[in-house]
């Protein structure tokens, strides 16, 4: 079901998708070889709970975990372990906050040391066709645009989407409709409306399209085993343009990353 929110309420929901940003900032100084997943996870449930929030994801549908972290081959859903990353790793930083009842939900693709080039390009790739898919989500447009602006930008890189795992609508529930694939046929879909709010996305594989689901009933990888990259934003419909609630400004802050890749999609600027 589509929850139209009001002007109030996406503020609210910029609260939480903030505080998920700065967890995420604080998590990517700690990022580095011979941390473990586990530990990662440990730092973002705490910096949530300091912080006024509840854990979004903890107990949710039964999730063991506050912050899901996928390594290499591993897409989404990957549970936090002992295994300590290594050189050359990438890990997706997927987290979810509550704040005054309202969902924050979005991910980041970390490098772990030296990262091979075309490994890097896969995770540039990746970024930039969120944001191609954001453009789209403005009043007239309708669904598989967002999701057909995603799939064109990183097949036209060499690369495949995921088709079981989709973006979705987000507010009092963490997924709530419309549900909003990373690929598709423009001009097909529910037309977006003023106050919708999403979380937009794009699962990236360097080699081929087909899953699989490890045994854990959570984890899911790329089925040739190669790296698959994951970014995610919370936006809202507003004045009938996307209006981005969440931000990377505080993860490139931390790693003395300059951009000014989110610029287009706030009406106001963002205040560090």
């Amino acid at each position: 079901m589509i929850v139209i929110k009001t002007r109030e309420e996406i503020e609210i929901m910029r609260s939480a998708a903030l505080l998920v940003s700065k967890t995420l900032g604080m998590l990517a100084t700690e990022i580095k070889p011979g941390v473990t997943t586990l530990h990662l996870d440990k730092l973002a449930e705490q910096y949530i709970r300091d912080h006024g929030g509840t854990p979004g994801f903890l107990g949710l549908y039964g999730c063991p975990a506050t912050l899901l972290t996928s390594v290499n081959e591993q897409i989404v859903h990957g549970l936090p372990t002992n295994r300590p990353l290594e050189d050359g790793d990438v890990v997706s930083c997927d987290l979810g906050a509550i704040v005054n009842e309202y969902y924050g939900d979005h991910c980041y693709t970390f490098e772990v040391g030296t990262v091979a080039e075309e490994t890097k390009k896969l995770l540039q790739v990746t970024k930039e066709s969120l944001y191609v898919g954001i453009r789209e989500f403005k009043a007239g447009n309708r669904v598989e645009d967002v999701g057909s602006a995603i799939q064109k930008y990183a097949e036209n890189h060499g690369y495949s989407i995921v088709r079981e795992l989709v973006g979705h609508g987000l507010g009092k529930k963490m997924h709530e409709g419309p549900e909003m694939p990373n690929y598709g046929k423009k001009g097909r879909g529910k037309m977006f409306a003023e106050g919708m709010t999403v979380a937009i996305e794009p699962m990236v594989n360097m080699g081929t399209k087909n899953i699989k689901q490890l045994k854990d009933g959570w984890t899911i990888v790329t089925r040739d085993g190669k790296p698959s990259a994951h970014f995610e934003h919370d936006v809202a419909l507003v004045d009938g343009k996307p209006e981005l609630l969440s931000t990377f400004a505080y993860i490139y802050q931390a790693l003395g990353i300059q951009s000014n890749e989110e610029d287009e999609f706030r009406q106001q600027p963002l205040v560090l």
